[in-house]
């Protein structure tokens, strides 16, 4: 009997190591894997498929008048095995709309009656429309003849809005200057996950779009200067030659040049002089568009190399009220951020041909646009606008579901933040500034929503438990792996996972899957510790045993995150040393861990210091004879 219990012991031991190597799958996310449109490998499916469209818009604004009017062909591309009948149509701006389901409170500033739809069509044939009644931020639509895979459908649609007062992502800026942003009517995003994307915008969480080419026309009023997502197609129609000119000339210099001062702006001749002036605008597979425009912004312009191996430049564009001071230097800071994130961190080439830092309110990022608030710390502005460029390649390098999984492109734009903060500011400052911005909040409340697997997905989640998930808790998972695997194993991860999924749409599951066959070891015990638990961050020193050949050091993982931590070892002689252990160090037993020390050495006292990785409880981190 005792063998027969032995050996059923055995078999469930075996059984829940073999469990504890595996990660928890959605049954969308395993169906997927059925089907082939993904692998376990982490790489797109042998069937991965993704739709795609082709946008022609046009658009008319006329400040001081808040009525945005537009018009729009969309060729919508069925790759997807399935026949559609009702796609979804996202109208993103219906947040404004009183009643709205939205996270946060709404001023009468903030409120306008959404967006119109004055006509929609398929084909030619009209579709009658029916405002959203129970879902304010998209609509189905009912076609009058199926869309069959490998098909496409032509879709005609007019509309008008009148633009919030005051917003954060979109909005007037002032009477003269707007920002627009989600403004267009587009089709839902139709996944091999999920199918239709119907998840309700609510001004909290963020986006989740297809890869698509755009035309975009901007139609102003002349001295209105227009700044998009894109390339301008037609300067020669809508500038004077002088600064035609010199836009060209910032294309192929580090020098910052002034495309159009506030003196220029005065004259009222940067512009061509027609009564209006229609800037038309080009991008391919992008995932969103958005432009800024005003009369009296100043205009700033450089480029810098963002390939070595090519000598590919972009351009790095500013557009500002001139009484902003930190914006004099936003050139230079996005110059400094397209280098130093496209050669370093990721080390991936920055993929576009120009980015824009426009002055608003949102400190919020889309394709080659930034859209960023003015302080009086310049450094502070750095910071900021180094977080938003670093989205360029998370999440629009990849199509990742931001609404879902926020922590996939936040969680990285956090940490490339700070690692190029560390050479902005010196590593001391650059970490006491990610503590005080990203861990500081969360470690030291203790509060349930805290404790939320950072997993769950962010559509199910409210407050300070969605963004510590997303910012915080995430970069430390990507940086305690970066410690774990060390730097050149983790950028070939890294890089791997971006290059499988540029273009595409990965979810949680292909990041991890890929990280673990890129990196050729089973790192599954990893991903379920940071991202499947409800863990946080607690090492305690247990005991100190004195050894033959010095010392054993037990540490407790009451938190339960695999976190590297430094043991900082003072000597009777006055002198110290200091052992940084990686997450290894709970790869076997996540309870406690035993770390020996050879040293003939006597120790007077030993600190657990995790740096950036913040101990919730730092009463038990100090051991003394």
């Amino acid at each position: 009997m005792s063998k027969i219990i032995s050996l059923i012991v055995l078999c469930f031991f075996c059984f829940s190591i073999t469990k504890g190597q595996q990660l928890y799958e959605p049954r969308s996310v395993m169906n997927a894997y059925k089907k082939e449109t993904r692998s376990r490998d982490g790489q797109p499916g042998p069937k991965y498929w993704q739709n795609h469209g082709i946008y022609d818009i046009q658009v008319t604004a006329i400040p001081p008048n808040r009525n945005i009017k537009g018009t729009e062909e969309i060729t919508y591309i069925n790759n997807s095995p399935d026949t559609i009948n009702n796609p979804v149509i996202k109208l993103i701006l219906n947040i404004h709309k009183p009643g709205a389901i939205r996270e946060t409170d709404a001023s009468p500033d903030y409120l306008t009656s959404g967006v119109h739809i004055d006509k929609i069509s398929s084909d030619g044939i009209n579709i009658k429309w029916k405002d959203p009644e129970y879902h304010d931020t998209w609509q189905s639509i009912h076609l009058p003849k199926p869309l069959y895979p490998k098909d496409s459908v032509q879709l005609h649609i007019e509309w008008n809005y009148n633009i919030s007062l005051k917003s954060g992502r979109e909005g007037m800026i002032d009477s003269t200057t707007y920002y627009l942003a989600y403004f267009y009517p587009r089709v839902a995003v139709f996944d091999d996950i999920d199918g239709w994307d119907r998840m309700n915008f609510t001004d909290f969480q963020e986006f989740y779009n297809d890869f698509n080419d755009y035309t975009l026309k901007v139609t102003v009023p002349k001295n209105y200067i227009v700044w998009s997502t894109g390339t301008l197609q037609n300067p020669n129609a809508v500038l004077q030659p002088t600064y035609v000119d010199k836009l060209n000339a910032s294309m192929k210099t580090d020098e910052v040049m002034h495309i159009a001062t506030p003196a220029d702006l005065a004259s009222k001749n940067v512009t061509a002089q027609n009564n209006v002036n229609t800037w038309q605008w080009a991008a391919s597979n992008i995932t969103d568009m958005a432009c800024a425009i005003s009369d009296h912004y100043v205009w700033d312009a450089s480029s810098v190399v963002v390939d070595d191996a090519t000598q590919r430049r972009a351009s790095v564009q500013s557009a500002y009220n001139d009484t902003a001071k930190d914006f004099h230097q936003m050139v230079e800071f996005g110059r400094h951020a397209l280098s130093w994130l496209s050669k370093n961190w990721p080390g991936v080439p920055y993929p576009f041909p120009k980015t824009t830092i426009v002055q608003g309110y949102a400190d919020m990022e889309y394709p080659m646009m930034v859209n960023d608030g003015t302080n009086e710390d310049p450094l502070f502005s750095r910071f900021v606008v180094e977080h938003e460029i670093a989205h360029s390649w998370f999440p629009f390098y990849m199509g990742i579901n931001e609404t879902r999984y926020g922590f996939m492109d936040e969680g990285w734009a956090t940490t490339f933040e700070l690692l190029i903060g560390r050479e902005d500011l010196g590593k001391e400052r650059a970490e006491n500034f990610y503590k005080q911005f990203r861990v500081n909040g969360w470690i030291k409340d203790a509060s349930a929503e805290e404790d939320v697997p950072i997993i769950t997905p962010g559509s199910m989640l409210t407050g300070r438990g969605l963004g510590n998930n997303e910012y915080g808790k995430p970069s430390l998972g990507y940086l305690a792996m970066k410690d774990l695997l060390g730097d050149p194993m983790f950028k070939k991860c890294l890089q791997e996972y971006m290059y499988r999924w540029h273009g595409k749409h990965p979810i949680p599951w292909d990041f991890f899957y890929t990280f673990n066959d890129a990196s050729g070891e089973n790192l599954n015990w990893f991903w379920n510790n940071w991202f499947f638990s409800n863990y946080y961050i607690d090492l305690a020193i247990e005991k100190v045993s004195k050894t033959t050949s010095g010392y054993a050091i037990t540490i407790k993982n009451i938190g339960g995150y695999a976190a590297p931590v430094d043991l900082q070892l003072h000597y009777s002689d006055g002198s110290s040393d200091t052992l940084h252990q990686t997450p290894r160090l709970w790869e076997k037993n996540q309870k406690r861990a035993v770390v020996d020390i050879k040293s003939k050495k006597k120790i007077t006292s030993i600190e657990l210091d995790g740096g950036i990785f913040m101990d919730a409880d730092e009463t038990n981190n100090v051991w003394k004879p």
